[in-house]
């Protein structure tokens, strides 16, 4: 380890941009530290079967979603999936994610030499996300190293491997989205409450009228009798 000191008041000893620790004697002139540089490759190395996990809970919470209770150009919103998880592995999630640094590494290179160019066609993303990691795992010494952008795509690269951990174990805080109006009729009309649904349940409660739709049976039917509400007052 090194001892920072100086004689010039003013002197700060160098740090990696990413953590904020003091550089060690072997680690002068980096941008990143070494133990920086290990957790990022250990978190790429690990995101590929993250991802195919994901990728196969998002498919079967697709797959719950017949479609024969489509409702396309129903002004009623479709009742979600666990969209943590879509949001991961669709268009935007992790494929993209991970290609956008690779492309910005890529153009960095280029500056220097000629024969880096963008980041060829991955294919699907369940063939570009191992190919984006592989990249970036290889280029990783390069990057803590040299490439001045590197803090921030080391901290996008940890928040993106712990927003597929949270997905897969179910710690993350659930967000809840509006999933239509009760359509229970009371005394003095239609409830007409704003539901929502949380991606850790799959119960929905009117707070008006304490209805409850406990599981995607029910689900299903909720949709059809907001369906019918809905035709009921646009026929009015």
């Amino acid at each position: 380890m090194h001892n920072p000191t100086s004689d010039a008041a003013d002197y700060a000893w160098p740090t990696c941009t990413a953590c904020g620790r003091d550089l060690w004697h072997t680690e002068l002139g980096r941008m990143a530290c070494l133990p920086c540089e290990e957790k990022t490759a250990t978190r790429l190395r690990e995101l590929p079967a993250l991802f195919a996990q994901l990728n196969t809970t998002a498919a079967l919470m697709r797959g719950a979603r017949r479609p024969d209770t489509a409702t396309t150009g129903s002004r009623v919103p479709p009742i979600p999936p666990r969209l943590e998880v879509l949001s991961l592995v669709a268009a935007g999630g992790v494929a993209s994610r991970l290609r956008d640094i690779e492309d910005a590494w890529r153009a960095d290179l280029h500056r220097t030499d000629p024969r880096w160019t963008v980041a060829p066609w991955r294919g699907s993303s369940t063939e570009a996300v191992p190919a984006h990691a592989t990249f970036l795992i290889n280029n990783t010494p390069w990057a803590c190293d040299s490439y001045e952008s590197i803090a921030q795509d080391i901290e996008e690269i940890r928040q993106l491997h712990a927003e597929c951990q949270a997905a897969l174990s179910g710690d993350r805080k659930p967000g809840r989205v509006n999933v239509g109006l009760c359509p229970i009729v009371l005394d003095d009309g239609p409830c007409a409450t704003q539901l929502t649904a949380s991606a850790a349940s799959h119960r929905i409660r009117c707070g008006t009228c304490g209805t409850e739709w406990a599981d995607m049976n029910a689900w299903r039917e909720l949709r059809r009798a907001q369906e019918t509400a809905a035709a009921n007052g646009a026929a009015a």
